[in-house]
């Protein structure tokens, strides 16, 4: 198989499906496509070349309507696996009990936030809560704005920060047709495989200092820097860890805030913190996470320093019906009570490590391979024309993708020329996971 003779994949999204491409999918598959295009409309996107329909989960594993069973390598929203038993009979519970908003006083949502503040050190003091990280970010940008008075926001290069109008403005990754916000600047993406890793943190620095300088000129100062701390949707880049502080120290010294994107870090992903910042040893303003903290129920939030929010709180206010209610609190109380109970933090280490050993032992026999990187279970491979040259190898890539759904191994791809496998698993990822994972790697490379 050549990876060009590939199936198309859609250019509006990495690893997307086309629907023009639908005549080789048996009929009853191209009735499902066509009955979702004319029922949910023309924005939405399926996976793969060859879309999956998936019927059932559970843990790692999740089943298509034939019964066949696919690996899961890629959904990190279970964070704790696919209906997981103790978040199930939890929201089970609480939804018999009582379902309602935080203008009622509660004890769930006090007891949970009594146990979550203290994780992320000072100087963060306070917790809100949302119902995705979309609206997590949304409102850390709100908070930053209004602190400010200023609308100024630098990202990386392919930043994703979420969907709503502001977030989206802040998300390169959407793609070219998709418009920045006025005041939005790009710095590069931490590229450890092509930049001197000693010299990163300090590189960035100075294009922050620099993008603030030219929001300045323009008549805008900035309001906030938001990362996420793993560079996830810029290919995957888990080290150095010392780019994130020096640049809170520049941002700070011009009166920004400094908001942590905790989506897909957090929660004991990279096995080594609780949450990626910390990996840094960066101390942010704000800190936001997304529907991990339910392991999928929508369930996110916004932490926050005092004097950050004190304006904010005192001239705006902040509700949400579903962010915070009873439900959602049990939700994220039992999976944070999983990933401690389990170790699911330690278990992300040690797998992680075992997928990164594997994957670099097939790399020194395949020169297509020209990085592997991550941390815990967030793991790229990198895929190049060569590895002198190091240019990036889109094709390849892909066509591994989809080799591995063929498989029944389901992964995807990022960065800004999709040729990064993107490897982020639920944390309760098994030994024998690995070992499937690395085998039908190994096959499809072979078979490509």
């Amino acid at each position: 198989m050549n990876a060009h003779d590939k199936p198309r994949i859609n250019v509006g999204m990495v690893n997307g499906f086309d629907p023009d491409d639908m005549d080789r999918l048996d009929p009853a598959m191209q009735d499902l496509i066509r009955r979702r295009r004319s029922l949910l409309g023309p924005a939405y996107r399926l996976m793969y070349a060859d879309p999956v329909q998936i019927s059932r989960a559970l843990g790692t594993k999740m089943w298509d309507r034939d019964g066949k069973e696919y690996l899961d390598a890629y959904n990190n929203v279970v964070s704790v696996g696919h209906c997981n038993p103790r978040v199930v009979e939890a929201v089970h519970r609480q939804m018999q009990t009582l379902c309602t908003h935080t203008r009622y006083v509660q004890d769930g949502i006090l007891e949970f936030a009594e146990q979550i503040v203290p994780t992320f050190g000072a100087p963060i003091e306070h917790v809100m809560f949302t119902c995705t990280g979309s609206e997590a970010n949304d409102l850390a940008l709100r908070i930053a704005m209004h602190q400010t008075g200023r609308k100024g926001i630098v990202i990386t290069s392919e930043a994703y920060t979420g969907n709503s109008h502001l977030t989206a403005g802040l998300s390169p990754s959407l793609g070219r047709k998709s418009p920045l916000g006025q005041w939005v600047r790009r710095i590069p993406a931490p590229d450890s495989y092509r930049m001197e890793p000693s010299e990163i943190g300090a590189f960035l620095a100075r294009r922050v200092r620099h993008e603030i300088d030219e929001l300045e000129r323009r008549g805008e100062g900035i309001a906030a820097f938001i990362a996420d701390s793993l560079f996830s949707s810029d290919g995957i880049y888990a080290h150095p860890t010392d780019i994130l502080q020096q640049i809170a120290e520049v941002v700070h010294a011009a009166g920004g805030v400094v908001i942590a994107d905790e989506v897909q870090a957090g929660f004991g992903r990279s096995g080594d913190r609780l949450w990626g910042f910390q990996r840094h040893g960066q101390h942010p303003d704000i800190v936001t996470m997304g529907k991990p903290m339910g392991n999928g129920f929508p369930v996110a939030a916004v932490a926050v320093r005092s004097e950050v929010v004190e304006r904010f709180g005192s001239e705006m206010r902040y509700f949400n019906t579903f962010g915070g209610n009873t439900v959602a609190i049990a939700a994220a109380q039992a999976t944070f009570d999983v990933i401690r109970d389990d170790r699911l933090q330690e278990n992300a280490a040690r797998i992680g490590a075992m997928i990164q050993d594997g994957l670099r032992e097939i790399a020194q026999e395949d020169g297509r391979i020209g990085d592997v990187r991550g941390a815990g279970l967030y793991i790229g491979v990198e895929f190049v024309k060569d590895r002198d040259g190091k240019e990036p190898d889109s094709a390849t890539a892909l066509a591994v993708v989809d080799g591995l759904r063929q498989r029944r191994v389901l992964i995807s791809a990022t960065g800004h020329h999709a040729n990064t496998l993107k490897i982020r698993p639920p944390l309760v990822f098994s030994e024998s996971d690995v070992d499937r994972l690395l085998t039908e790697t190994r096959n499809t490379l072979a078979a490509i």
